[in-house]
């Protein structure tokens, strides 16, 4: 059965198918992250955290300092003194962190989603930490402090666990070359993933990158290799009968009936070209692995392409793996191929979400009673 559906203003219609130091000494520099090994991620400590991020933010400002005295100085001889205390001066490591490897598994668990859990902090990360303080009654200021730890800490189970690699992942349906060009996406049968490493990475949450780091050595291709990976744990419960989508902060909220929150998520919503809708709407369906329809007449023209196409299915096509069909014509909530970007870049008119975010939303919505309010 078939289901033709629009994407925003900027998005064509789908198909729908059912299916599957100090300048002084480099002692006083701040110590490089521990390796990314799970007794370092599941061991990490919140006061060893906050002293090592003392130590980077203080390190920051002496090398902002010490910059600045370069631009500043006006005699050659100044100013080549300023540029080796300057060199003197360790450079920044920009590194994942074991504990924030924990802390973002944690707010997962816990279905306030940073989004690609990498170990960094960034936007996603605050967004989710004031999710979580909201969900647990707690003051929504104070960013990662010890209230806040200690409410996720209750949360006792490790972070990670071990993952075998099977056979099935090894050998998966991925397409290793996936052209930007809509018209040779088009020509294809299957957007899958590239590899096994982006596969597992969205099954567990994770950014490949990270996942790489926390399995050196591992080259992802055999089968019967144990891998470390985040237990993002158990899915969602509940009904979800309302939903709000905040487009300044670029979040989606899901309550029940009662009105407790079941998940937030960050969401990329609209563009100042292709803004989302405005109002309230219901939910139409939700409907995995959508194909998409590129028509350049209604809505955005991509690259040179001029014409109507139909790009198969799959978690790299541009709506991901998830279509959430919205009653407002052209309008829904999806996944994407980039998760990596949520929040962070623009989208066509719709929500993006993450794909396992899509999902679990999708999993959880009611046809024609869950119903979605655009604020902001």
């Amino acid at each position: 059965m078939r289901f033709v559906w629009g994407i925003g203003v900027g998005l064509s219609a789908l198909v729908l198918i059912g299916g599957p130091a100090s300048a002084q000494s480099q002692s006083n520099s701040p110590a490089p992250p521990p390796a990314l090994t799970a007794e370092a991620i599941d061991g990490s400590d919140f006061e060893d955290w906050r002293a090592g991020a003392d130590a980077r933010a203080k390190a920051a400002e002496e090398r902002k300092a010490a910059e600045e005295a370069v631009r500043k100085a006006k005699r050659a001889r100044d100013k080549k003194a300023a540029r080796e205390r300057l060199a003197r001066l360790p450079k920044p490591k920009d590194a994942p962190d074991p504990f924030l490897v924990r802390v973002q598994t944690l707010l997962d668990r816990a279905h306030a989603s940073p989004g690609a859990i990498d170990g960094r902090d960034g936007d996603n990360l605050k967004k989710a930490q004031i999710a979580f303080r909201e969900m647990r009654g707690l003051p929504l200021d104070g960013g990662l402090d010890r209230a806040l730890w200690d409410a996720l800490a209750a949360d006792t189970a490790k972070a990670t666990k071990t993952y075998l690699i099977y056979p099935e992942d090894v050998n998966g349906r991925y397409e290793a070359k996936l052209p930007a060009d809509y018209a040779k996406l088009a020509k294809l049968k299957w957007l899958g993933y590239r590899d096994a490493v982006e596969m597992l990475g969205e099954r567990f949450h994770v950014d490949p990158g990270l996942l790489r780091a926390m399995n050196p050595g591992v080259d992802f291709k055999t089968a019967g290799v144990p891998i470390v990976v985040p237990d993002v744990g158990a899915r969602a419960e509940g009904k979800v009968r309302r939903i709000t989508v905040d487009k300044r902060l670029g979040e989606l909220r899901a309550y029940d009936e009662a009105g407790k929150i079941l998940l937030i998520a960050p969401a990329t919503i609209g563009s100042p070209d292709t803004p989302s809708p405005e109002g309230k709407m219901t939910i139409n369906g939700s409907f995995p692995d959508p194909h998409y329809i590129y028509d350049p007449k209604k809505n955005f023209q991509q690259g040179k392409n001029t014409r109507k196409l139909t790009l198969p299915p799959g978690p790299n096509g541009p709506v991901g793996s998830m279509w959430i069909d919205l009653s407002k014509p052209t309008y829904g909530i999806h996944g994407t191929p980039e998760p990596s970007q949520i929040s962070k870049t623009a989208s066509h008119g719709c929500v993006r979400l993450t794909n396992w975010d899509a999902a679990e939303l999708g999993r959880l919505i009611e046809p024609k009673v869950t119903e979605v309010e655009f604020e902001g």
